[in-house]
């Protein structure tokens, strides 16, 4: 961002009379182009790739780290900049092709498992990498996309290095799969898992991603809350208090700023107090998963996720410890859907981790009913999710 651009921004915010300047900027779900305190991982990942510079395929590795160390940030920077770098070579393919010569060609794909768990997704996802054509959301066969794929990548100057982050997470696309799906080009393709692990049985080469060191992380912050807050609205020192907080854990650091920047903004102040931090961050569970996961769910889960937090505050039993039977029937009562497809849905959500299943303490000795509790931080998923309640 240059001098000017900071300038405009801070102008619009005072125009606004607004706390945040720039969501993007301190959003916990938003990578920056030049991940933070990373060039040590940055290289190692360089020299891993560097074999596609001489027009070769590097071996397999993978990029492991604990939460909220980067490893999706690292990634995403670099094959966006080595795409840059290389140039979009998509529309030169056809007459390499046909001509049988020309450089060899290497893409630089980034799935995210997220979003990717079946065979039509990914090799749909694969082919808006590596062709200029349009690619079909529906109307064909996963076969025709597979076999689009193949001649595309069987040209013997072709290949593509694959990123699949988030491999380990529940019901993802994993590594061991992905690399089945592209068995036809496997020759012409190198699959790098990305996560908090390696993939069941890995022997090759591991990218260990540290924590982010206390200063990594304050530095972060600094940048992050620079270029989206008013000027003045987060000290310094509650910037340093939130990365001792944090444990290294930049996702949980940003949310917490995040969401102390939009309760701020909520009651009206130029400036984010303690009372708001300290709102923010016990709204962080105790081992958290990032917020894409449950963001990533289709709009009939995430509604209703949104109708069960509405469940905390509202009626006479708000913010009692109720058994997901009553759960679900009191979400069915505020939507269109059935109490089953409820109670469905929250076992879903449960299984992959997104909700946390907890026992409720009775006075009985029968089997105690369980309730549901969030697995994420409520306020900035409300804050960030484009879905209507």
């Amino acid at each position: 961002m240059d001098l000017h651009e900071r300038i405009a921004r801070r102008r619009a915010a005072k125009r606004e009379d607004g706390i945040i300047v720039d969501r993007d900027a301190i959003s916990p779900t938003v990578h920056r182009a030049e991940p933070t305190g990373r060039g040590s991982v940055l290289e190692q990942v360089l020299d891993a790739v560097e074999p596609t510079f001489d027009g070769s395929l590097p071996d397999p590795f993978a990029v492991v780290g604990p939460p909220g160390s980067g490893t999706s940030a690292v990634i995403t920077a670099l094959f966006e900049s080595l795409t840059t770098t290389f140039g979009d070579t998509r529309d030169s393919i056809g007459t390499t092709t046909r001509a049988g010569s020309g450089t060899p060609t290497t893409w630089f794909v980034y799935v995210d498992a997220r979003g990717v768990s079946s065979a039509f997704a990914f090799y749909r996802t694969l082919l808006s990498t590596v062709t200029a054509n349009d690619v079909p959301t529906s109307g064909v066969g996963t076969d025709d996309l597979r076999e689009r794929l193949v001649d595309q990548l069987s040209h013997h100057q072709h290949s593509a290095v694959i990123a699949i982050d988030h491999h380990d997470e529940p019901e993802t696309l994993g590594a061991k799969r992905a690399t089945e799906l592209l068995e036809a080009v496997g020759d012409h393709t190198t699959v790098i898992p990305v996560g908090q692990s390696t993939p069941a049985g890995w022997s090759d080469r591991t990218i260990e991603v540290p924590a982010y060191r206390r200063h990594e992380l304050v530095d972060i912050l600094t940048q992050r809350a620079s270029n989206g807050l008013a000027a003045g609205a987060l000290e310094h020192r509650t910037i340093r208090e939130v990365a001792d907080w944090a444990g290294g854990n930049a996702h949980d650091a940003l949310t917490a700023v995040f969401t102390g920047a939009t309760l701020a903004g909520r009651a009206g102040h130029d400036r984010i107090t303690a009372a708001h931090l300290e709102r923010a961050k016990a709204d962080v569970p105790e081992a958290s998963i990032h917020l894409d996961r449950p963001l990533s769910l289709p709009e009939t889960r995430q509604r209703v996720l949104l109708s069960l937090l509405d469940l905390e505050f509202d009626g006479p039993e708000a913010g009692e410890k109720r058994p997901i039977r009553e759960l679900s029937t009191a979400v069915a009562d505020r939507s269109t859907l059935t109490d089953g497809t409820v109670k469905r849905f929250l076992y879903e959500m449960a299984d992959k981790g997104v909700l946390a299943r907890v026992p409720i303490e009775t006075a009985g000795s029968g089997r105690r009913p369980s309730t549901i509790e969030p697995r994420f931080p409520t306020i900035a998923f409300r804050s960030l999710t484009t879905v209507n309640g």
